[in-house]
């Protein structure tokens, strides 16, 4: 299956990943190709070709007129296997950082939250199976390359999720009724931050995988957070943490918690679903708070 890539971030981004195989680039007549220079090579060693076309042309092709005058035909990008992302966590230099969304009810907020995760260091962001019908071309647009160059991993079952906590990852789930804030936390290990989406947040089957809970306090008359914006908050404490000294005194510090436990009311306080049992029952507000 054939997609578009829109705009030379995208496009430069695909041709540095070397994950797809694509067929052509097509640039705008007219274009200042001083200003495509790093891109031009990058295709020249790659045997991509490249072709003039009409401004009229591009468009029609694209999205809409935010092209920018480069857009690529190209193979899908390949998703990340379980068994891949297994393989990076056990060669990771770091604890790794992973984040596993949910639910996706914008795609561009799917591609802003790749590229903060990337911006945070994450190793992989994970997606639910039933989740990845999503459109590549406005998931890219607003990650400014980072979707070529993180992996993505498609989680088809709780079987899958299972893998990766049994590989030494805790499962943090973001949730509005959690007591721990999120810089109460430990965030320096390995760990998954498990975000909901907009409209039913995190279901009762990861709910009950979770190790911890953590949750964002807000105040003044925003209730609730979007997607982009949560799991930005959330990862950017991430990156704060691992950024800080071991030896600093504000560094949160759990040694004497069992990560293997399930959560318990230290954790949760009046979670609609029963404080992370695998009961089925969806927040209707995904949104963290």
């Amino acid at each position: 299956m054939m997609e578009h890539l829109e705009g030379r971030q995208s496009v430069f981004a695909a041709l540095a990943a070397r994950q797809r195989k694509i067929n052509v680039i097509l640039l705008r007549h007219g274009m200042h190709t001083a200003d495509l220079a790093d891109l031009l090579a990058l295709a020249e060693s790659n045997g991509v070709p490249i072709r003039y076309v009409d401004d009229k042309e591009l468009t029609l092709m694209a999205h809409g007129a935010t092209h920018g005058g480069v857009l690529a035909v190209a193979t899908a990008k390949p998703r990340t296997s379980v068994d891949q992302l297994l393989e990076r966590i056990a060669t990771a230099a770091a604890p790794p950082l992973l984040v596993l969304l949910e639910g996706i009810d914008d795609d561009r907020n799917l591609g802003f939250a790749i590229r903060t995760a990337e911006a945070c260091g994450a190793l992989a962001l994970l997606v639910k199976k039933h989740m990845w019908d999503f459109d590549p071309v406005e998931v890219s647009r607003p990650s400014s390359g980072a979707y070529e160059r993180l992996p993505l991993v498609q989680i088809s079952n709780n079987d899958d999720l299972m893998r990766v906590k049994k590989a030494g990852i805790r499962l943090i789930g973001c949730l509005a009724g959690a007591k721990r804030k999120l810089w109460e936390a430990d965030l320096t290990r390995g760990v998954c931050l498990a975000i909901g989406g907009e409209k039913r947040g995190l279901s009762g089957a990861v709910r009950g995988m979770c190790d911890r809970f953590i949750t964002i306090p807000t105040v003044g008359g925003a209730s609730s957070l979007s997607l982009s914006h949560s799991s930005a908050i959330v990862m950017a404490e991430a990156l704060r943490q691992r950024q800080i000294p071991s030896s600093a005194p504000s560094r949160p510090s759990f040694e004497a918690v069992d990560w293997h436990t399930s959560p318990t009311d230290e954790d949760v306080a009046e979670a609609p679903d029963g404080g992370g049992e695998d009961n089925g029952v969806n927040v209707d507000d995904g949104d963290l708070k």
